[in-house]
């Protein structure tokens, strides 16, 4: 059964229980697979980039009539770090909620005669409005030449930069490194796999080093970063304790030798 995350974010958990591991998070508006009800709080479930973990049924609309509606509405994602959805279009109104980005909303009901606000749609329902500028239509897969595709990954990874490390994390609140490497590519219309490793059946295929370009993937043990050109990568470091910047090169002032001597894998969709 299909479910819609109806909180700004929703937590995956190990086990059902709030104090165990995080080990994902689902934003607003997206949908995931219920693949077990476990008790009258929770429930296993599946996100659309096939990670499971135990989520919290008030997270969650289970509705299958309205999730339906939903899938075929839907047509845009927040693209700015925060963004309030507000009663009506203009500074001083009333907060209805606050969505982070890469939340999924419908907004096929805009205003063209407006150029600041776009009106959206809720999953409740509700109509709200977001600052225009704010909003980006989804991508469709495949639909973007390669180098353009490659710098829209690149640039969607460097506009986390400063975002705490939070183990588990994939918002600008708090992001980890293979949430900041997904969440790039999911952005941009692709999904590749949550963790740090190259799966199969998802479409990251490794390639040598020699061949490196722009949104390919570094590999290290327990680690992920997006490589952004001239011997640069950009990751959400646990050591760092943010997203930041860092270099292959060691005459760079960048250069992180305990991440450059360790590569174990260069991972390309390309």
């Amino acid at each position: 059964m299909n479910a819609i995350v109806t909180s700004m974010i929703a937590n995956l958990h190990e086990k059902p229980d709030e104090a165990s591991e995080l080990v994902d998070e689902v934003l607003y508006g997206m949908t995931v697979q219920i693949m077990e009800d476990i008790d009258e709080s929770w429930v296993r479930i599946q996100t659309d980039y096939r990670y499971e973990g135990y989520c919290k049924k008030d997270n969650l609309l289970v509705d299958e009539a309205k999730n339906n509606i939903w899938l075929q509405k839907v047509n845009h994602f927040i693209s700015q770090s925060f963004a309030d959805v507000l009663q009506q279009p203009q500074i001083k109104s009333t907060k209805m909620m606050t969505l982070v980005k890469g939340s999924i909303i419908c907004s096929n009901v805009i205003d063209e005669l407006d150029p600041e606000w776009a009106a959206v749609q809720l999953v409740s329902g509700e109509q709200g409005y977001v600052r225009r500028k704010w909003l980006q239509e989804k991508i469709p897969e495949n639909s973007l030449p390669e180098q353009q595709l490659r710098e829209n990954v690149v640039q969607t990874a460097l506009s986390y930069l400063a975002t705490p490390y939070r183990w588990g994390g994939k918002s600008p609140l708090g992001i980890d490194c293979s949430g900041l490497c997904s969440m790039a590519y999911m952005l941009n219309g692709i999904y590749i796999y949550r963790d740090a490793n190259i799966v199969e059946g998802f479409p990251i295929k490794e390639i040598s080093l020699e061949r490196i370009q722009k949104g390919d993937l570094l590999y290290f043990p327990g680690h992920i970063a997006l490589y952004i050109g001239d011997n640069l990568y950009v990751h959400s470091s646990l050591g760092g304790n943010e997203v930041n910047v860092n270099s292959l090169d060691e005459q760079h002032q960048l250069y992180r030798k305990d991440l450059a001597i360790s590569i174990t894998a260069v991972g390309s969709f390309f």
